[in-house]
């Protein structure tokens, strides 16, 4: 597998020739080349040098332009302004870079030489609760990181962080030895993920209701289960039996729920609270004798220089309770050692809300300083802002609730079907719902993964199902026209033909899709899957330019002219196809 040089790449490097020929003493100097308005690459590189020579910078750019070599990529170069330079690519160049891009199933894109291996921790909710819309986000930018990363040759491990250990399963496991056949299923027979997951919550949440309304009521049975509580954190069999029985019924709801989602759960990657409860006492241990944490009235603590509350007083990161209790930091921590030594992740991404920023980086800061991130490890939070409703406030319900997962995601399938049944009308009613899933799905996502993770964003279907604007269903559209075009082209293939001249709208569609791999590259770098969002878009809209421009199969074209555009419009098909399957979302056929 060998990749496709980016125009880009190539212009860069003819640049940096011809600096090192032109001005020997800065050999190897960056011409720092970008995409322009004003030309296919500008380089404004040479000014900072001019400055060192202290020269006039057009002239020291023209003196670069003299010794660049263009033959056969460069169509021209020249100064503009204060001494940029601007550099034109062969049309020639752009048409045999795009054939040989086709020819890759990768689209030219080769996996890293050196991939490391990062372990993400996302999608992660609590057992025996239901998921809301707060869970969206780190599930929707956790599956688009995990695809993103292998794409580009990360070795990638999975980590679901679930919330199934703590207090409040004493009260719940009590209530089920006294009741023994709360969670009892009826037969449904083959009964679909969907369903057999709305029953686990269904039980799950007339188990918690009772549990918590007899712990209010019932002082003996309070005692009974903190008692519990106890016994579940000494290991007993049968308390454990009872608390694996929960989360079973808890996966059995999540997976119903991903699964709408269209986000890949592995039961191995599900590694809870629970999974690090052996190494909490070793990890409190390691850090009191390495001097990272102290005793402060009672508790296990980690100071900060940095870190106040509002009287003033440093606010510790607590280990461990004075009650002997562990925190969340204790499991974090524990889960930074598992996922360093056990692992050997160089690379901790941990998908997690921005409320919570200080506590990882504190938990961060005092892993350092254990030793347990070292220079050849880095723990990143691709922290993310919250969903909010139309008035700009956190999503709710119109009675002031959190909104249910399930219930989102099904609102957005409806108002996706309504479109889906406006633009094909000829659909058999199984048809529609598969399209609408995709289209509904697919809008939600993108909704999420074409803002800053960091930023809010308002919650409207109605603007993310349109047919209009920066949406999914744009980018949908786009592919299934192209599919489309390459239908009715029957047996008329796609052909490079360098020898063509390229029309504006099919230069800049052209120079847009060889950058493809560069775009996914600094998406995984950056962890910026909206980066990625935001070019697809821009191919979506510069492909109906071309195609308002160019008509493709038009009988008075010539056939090089057809077997030309035809390459530009799989190639597009395909980028789109592989850039929204990056980012988890379908591109149908047809729509």
């Amino acid at each position: 597998m060998t990749a496709v040089p980016t125009l880009a790449h190539l212009a860069h490097r003819r640049l940096v020739e011809a600096v090192a020929r032109a001005l020997p003493a800065f050999a190897g100097a960056d011409p720092m080349l970008r995409s322009s308005d004003r030309a296919d690459f500008q380089a404004n590189g040479i000014l900072p040098l001019a400055k060192r020579l202290g020269s006039n910078p057009r002239e020291v750019a023209e003196r670069v332009i003299e010794s660049v070599d263009c033959a056969g990529l460069l169509e021209d170069a020249s100064v503009s302004g204060p001494g940029f330079v601007n550099l034109r690519v062969r049309d020639a160049a752009i048409t045999a870079n795009l054939a040989a891009r086709a020819d890759d199933a990768r689209l030219g894109v080769a996996p890293a030489d050196r991939p490391g291996t990062t372990v993400i921790d996302y999608a992660q909710p609590n057992v025996a609760k239901e998921m809301h819309v707060g869970h969206l986000r780190s599930a929707v930018i956790g599956d688009a990181m995990v695809r993103i990363l292998e794409f580009t040759g990360e070795k990638v491990i999975r980590r679901h962080h679930i919330g199934d250990w703590g207090t409040q399963f004493g009260m719940l496991i009590q209530y089920l030895i006294e009741h023994p056949h709360e969670l009892d299923r009826s037969d449904t027979g083959r009964a679909s993920t969907e369903e057999s997951g709305a029953q686990a919550m269904s039980n799950l949440n007339r188990l918690y209701k009772a549990a918590r309304t007899l712990f209010d009521s019932d002082p003996a049975f309070k005692t009974r289960a903190r008692a519990r509580v106890v016994d579940l954190q000494a290991g007993d069999e049968v308390t454990l039996a009872l608390w694996q029985k929960i989360v079973d019924e808890s996966k059995l709801y999540f997976s119903s729920v991903f699964e709408k989602l269209d986000v890949e759960i592995r039961d191995p990657d599900v590694v809870g609270e629970s999974g690090y409860n052996h190494m909490l006492d070793e990890t409190c241990r390691l850090l009191e004798e390495a001097g990272v944490a102290e005793i402060s009235e009672g508790a296990l603590c980690v100071f900060f220089d940095d870190v106040f509350g509002p009287d003033g007083n440093r606010v510790p990161l607590i280990v461990r309770k004075s009650d002997g209790g562990y925190g969340y930091a204790a499991t974090d921590l524990s889960a930074i050692r598992d996922r360093v030594g056990a692992l050997r992740a160089s690379t901790l991404l941990y998908v997690v809300d921005a409320r919570q920023s200080l506590h990882f980086r504190m938990v961060f800061e005092t892993a350092r300083r254990a030793g347990w991130l070292n220079g050849g490890v880095r723990a990143v939070q691709l922290a993310f802002g919250t969903v909010l409703g139309a008035d700009g406030k956190p999503f709710k319900t119109r009675e002031g609730e959190t909104v249910r997962l399930v219930d989102l995601l099904d609102e957005a399938i409806e108002r996706a079907a309504v479109v889906v049944r406006e633009k094909a009308r000829n659909l058999a009613p199984e048809e529609v719902g598969q399209r609408a899933a995709q289209v509904g799905i697919g809008a939600v996502k993108y909704a999420d993964l074409s803002t800053s993770a960091i930023r809010d964003y308002k919650f409207d279907l109605d603007q993310m199902v349109s047919l209009h604007g920066d949406t999914s269903v744009y980018l949908q559209y786009a592919h299934a026209r192209v599919r489309s075009i390459l239908r009715r082209a029957g047996d008329t293939g796609p052909v490079g033909h360098p020898e063509l001249a390229l029309a504006p709208a099919e230069r800049a569609l052209g120079l847009h899709l060889d950058a493809f791999g560069t775009v996914v590259e600094d998406a995984a770098r950056e962890h910026s899957p909206h980066k990625l969002a935001a070019y697809l878009y821009r191919l979506a809209s510069l492909f109906t330019s071309f195609y308002d421009a160019c008509h493709v199969l038009d009988a008075r074209n010539p056939s090089a002219v057809v077997e030309n555009r035809l390459l530009l419009c799989e190639l597009t098909g395909r980028t789109l196809s592989t850039g929204m399957g990056l980012l988890g979302i379908a591109a149908p056929e047809r729509l």
